[in-house]
This record gives structure tokens, C-alpha cells and sequence, in this order.
């Protein structure tokens, strides 16, 4: 019997029934992802226990057939794409909330239960899970965990990393592992839960994870400010950091995203070249005195206006801004190239005065806008493939912004992850001696390296 007949005998077993996708039409939707690169998986695996994940990474190790772990390809790096081909294994039947305990602050979920389901269901008891990407209601928490997701509230509350306890999860070599606890503290070994927080599918495939939850807040405040330049908006983003109430969200927009959500017919202020949306929550005693001690920290030279906001339609219309951008971007341009870099928040004015001067000089039109409070850019490169200068300008001026990042003491990636896009840069962020340690590791986990080939570690 061939290699392909052994494996399809052992995929069928594992996942039988109609678990297990061979025709070529429903292959297809999985071999792709918001990074707009595809590639065919050879089958795909919809597995609905632990006991069938397991069952499916010991038949692809004995075929040394890769495996590619899926949420719902909301990433935008590649990193779920099956470059290698293999198999595809889609999470999107293990999607049950197991538990949700109030008096522990946690909740057991699987790995195919959306961001937004969950959050849904733990604010029925008075909590809410931090993370909160703009995808949260189509990405997966598995997702989420393999890129270390963040979102505006990760600025007081953390990414994936901080807000698990435990998972359990299997390696490359079909072995069941369980990380962590039910505790909010713990002292025993080594953290693999947040080693595998992050790791995109290489190391091993979350199949359950237990997470920390935040209780709702009372009340919350939102401040629309301003500013006549992005230096401006970067001095008010350094002086809000450093006083001791810590905002929930501090958003950012450069002048040419402004420009676009004003053309979508969102009215801001005159002569605003800048924007930061800041929210804060807390209890309804001390919010008012939190929000004006944020606001002056906020009112620096440069500011044009200060709006404020209480209750939840006008919190709505100032958010407006910030939800109009991402519709007005598909309109730029054929092609985005979205890069969530991070540098030092002191060093925001010279990231984006440098990406200014390279928009200026390859005609690529750079639109800027983020997580400010944690120096968490989104860099968007607006592409039209159908103009020469730009094509041939695109991949040099993608490596010019790592440099730029890099030098400023910035890292490559915030929330979004590595995946495809980014491992040719490894090397420039990370010395020799770390990423073969790196390598070392995933060989441990993953002995025959089927786990997601190809992606996060470059050869």
C-alpha cells in the first residue's frame, strides 16, 4: 500500500464521515486567509474531539504529511495557509464553551468557539475575556491564541498571552500535553502555556484552553482628541501613558486616515491632522475624575479639539471615526499590505515621519493607524499593482519599514503574528544564537516538523 493509502485510511478513521473533505470545491475554502495568499491542502479534517486530533497528527507523522491548524482565516500573514500542502485541520466542530465559572473568573472553552460568542457568553455573568480584535466576531479563540491576539483593550489588560491559564494541547508527535492551571498563580516548571501562546500552529495544536476573565465595567468614558499634527498626537499619547490612570483604549489615526474617514462623511474638526480616540472604564465614583485627568494629560500643543463622551450612543459617534476606516481602505487601493509593527511609544513621531518620506519617494500611498498606548502601529501599504512604480517599489519598501522598526527598537509584530509574511525578516530581529534555541524547541515539540511547514522560523 502507498504512502497516500495509508494516510487516507488512517484520515478516514480518524475523522470519519463527512469530517474529512477530498473533493477539490470544498478544499479550496480552506486554503486561503485574510493575507489573500492560497495554496490546495491535499484533505481537509474536521475533527470534533481530542481523540481525533490526536488520532490525525500521529497519521500525517507517519506519512511525514504536513498539518496545518485552521481557525477562520481572519489572519492576515499567511500563517494558515497550506503552502506545503498536507492537511488541513479546521476547529470550527470543536466549538463548545465547556465552562464558564463566575467565582473562579474563568472559562473553558475549545478552540472553534468565536471571539465574539465568547464574550457574549461570560458578559451574561458580569465578565468579559480582554482580548478583542476587530475580527472578534468571525476569528476563533484558537486563532487568537495562535497569534497572541490584542486588540485596543490590551493596552490595561493584555494580549492572549496574559489572559490564559491553562491549555491542553498536542504536539507534533501526537503526545496529549496539559499546561498551566485553574489559578491566576502558579510557580511549578516551566510556562509552556504562554510558549505555545503565540506559536502559530508549530509547536503543537491547542485543542482546549482555560482563560482568564475581567469583570465588566461600571461605566466608561470616551475622549475624541484632535490634534493639528501626528507629532502632536504623539506627545498627548506619551503625557496620557505616564500619568497613573490607565486608559482601556487609546487609538490613533495619521492624517491620511483622517482624510479618508472625512471623505466617507464622518465631520472632524478643521484643521485636524491627527486623531486619538482614548476610552477609560472603572467604577461610576471615579470615572468622572479619570477621564479628566486623562484629558489633561491630553491637552498638549497642537490640540484643535477635545470632545467628551458618557453614554453609549454619543461613545458610538465618536467611535465613528475609527469603525469608518477600515471600509474606506478597500477603496484606496487593489492591494493592502497590513504590517502591525511595534516601537517604543516615544518613538511613534519618527516611525511615521519616516514612513511619510517613503510613501513620498515610491508613490505608495501609507496609511498609519493603531494601538497607540502600546506603540502598536498598523502600517498599510496601498498597493496598485497596476501602476509599474508602485509593484516594483512594493516589496523594498515593505523591507524599509521593518528596518526603520527595527532601529528605532521596535519589534515586527504586535497581535498579528509572523506566519508567511514576516520569517524572511526573522534574522533581523532576532540574534543567531535565539533562534536556533528557537529551532531546538520546535524540533522538541514537533520531531518531524509537519506542524505548519514553512511558517514563523525561517529556514
Amino acid at each position: 500500500m502507498s504512502a497516500d493509502a495509508r494516510l487516507l485510511d488512517a484520515l478516514r478513521a480518524a475523522v470519519p464521515g463527512d469530517a474529512l473533505l477530498l473533493a477539490e470545491s470544498d478544499r479550496l475554502a480552506y486554503g486561503s486567509d485574510n493575507s489573500r495568499r492560497e495554496a490546495l491542502p491535499d484533505a481537509v479534517a474536521l475533527p470534533s474531539t481530542i481523540e481525533q486530533v490526536v488520532a490525525l497528527v500521529r497519521a500525517c507523522r507517519t506519512t511525514r504529511t504536513p498539518l496545518v491548524a485552521r481557525g477562520r482565516g481572519t489572519n492576515t500573514t499567511g500563517a494558515t495557509v497550506p503552502v506545503a500542502g498536507g492537511v488541513v485541520v479546521s476547529f470550527e466542530r470543536m466549538d463548545r464553551i465547556v465552562e464558564v465559572a463566575p467565582d473562579d473568573r474563568l472559562a473553558v472553552v475549545e478552540p472553534g468557539v468565536t471571539n465574539g460568542a465568547l464574550q457574549r457568553a461570560v458578559a451574561a455573568h458580569g465578565f468579559f475575556w480582554a482580548p478583542d480584535p476587530t475580527s472578534a466576531d468571525y476569528a476563533t479563540v484558537g486563532g487568537n491564541l495562535a497569534c497572541n491576539a490584542g486588540g485596543p483593550r490590551a493596552i490595561k489588560y493584555g494580549a492572549c498571552r496574559d489572559n490564559v491559564l491553562g491549555l491542553v494541547a498536542v504536539t507534533g508527535a501526537g503526545e496529549v500535553i496539559r499546561t498551566g492551571s485553574r489559578t491566576t498563580k502558579g510557580a511549578v516548571g516551566y510556562d509552556l502555556t504562554r510558549l505555545l501562546v503565540g506559536s502559530e500552529g508549530t509547536l503543537a495544536l491547542i485543542v482546549e484552553a482555560t482563560l482568564k476573565l475581567t469583570p465588566l465595567p461600571a461605566a466608561r468614558r470616551t475622549l475624541r482628541a484632535c490634534y493639528a499634527s501626528v507629532a502632536a498626537a504623539a506627545n498627548a499619547v506619551a503625557r496620557v501613558m505616564a500619568q497613573p490612570a490607565t486608559p482601556c483604549a487609546l487609538e490613533f489615526m495619521d492624517g491620511r486616515a483622517v482624510a479618508l474617514v472625512e471623505a466617507r462623511g464622518v465631520a472632524l474638526p478643521a484643521g485636524t491632522g491627527a486623531l486619538l480616540l482614548i476610552e477609560a472604564d472603572g467604577d461610576p465614583e471615579s470615572i468622572g475624575a479619570t477621564a479628566e485627568a486623562i484629558a489633561r494629560a491630553a491637552a498638549v500643543e497642537g490640540l484643535v479639539a477635545l470632545e467628551r463622551a458618557d453614554d453609549e450612543s454619543a461613545i458610538a459617534a465618536l467611535w465613528a471615526a475609527r469603525k469608518a476606516l477600515s471600509p474606506a481602505l478597500r477603496e484606496v487601493a487593489p492591494v493592502k499590505i497590513n504590517e502591525d509593527v511595534v516601537v517604543p511609544v516615544s518613538k511613534l513621531p519618527a516611525l511615521v515621519e519616516s514612513l511619510a518620506a517613503l510613501s513620498a519617494g515610491t508613490g505608495i500611498p501609507i496609511v498609519n493607524f493603531g494601538h497607540a498606548g502600546n506603540g502598536n502601529l498598523h502600517v498599510n501599504l496601498m498597493v496598485d499593482p497596476a501602476d509599474p512604480r508602485q509593484a516594483a517599489a512594493a516589496p523594498d519598501a515593505l523591507a524599509r519599514v521593518f528596518e526603520r522598526v527595527l532601529a528605532l527598537g521596535g519589534t515586527l509584530s504586535g497581535e498579528h503574528g509572523i506566519g508567511l509574511a514576516k520569517r524572511d525578516f526573522m534574522p533581523q530581529a532576532i540574534d543567531p544564537p535565539t533562534l536556533a534555541l528557537m529551532r531546538a524547541i520546535r524540533r522538541d515539540f514537533d520531531p518531524d516538523g509537519i506542524l505548519n511547514p514553512g511558517k514563523l522560523l525561517p529556514d
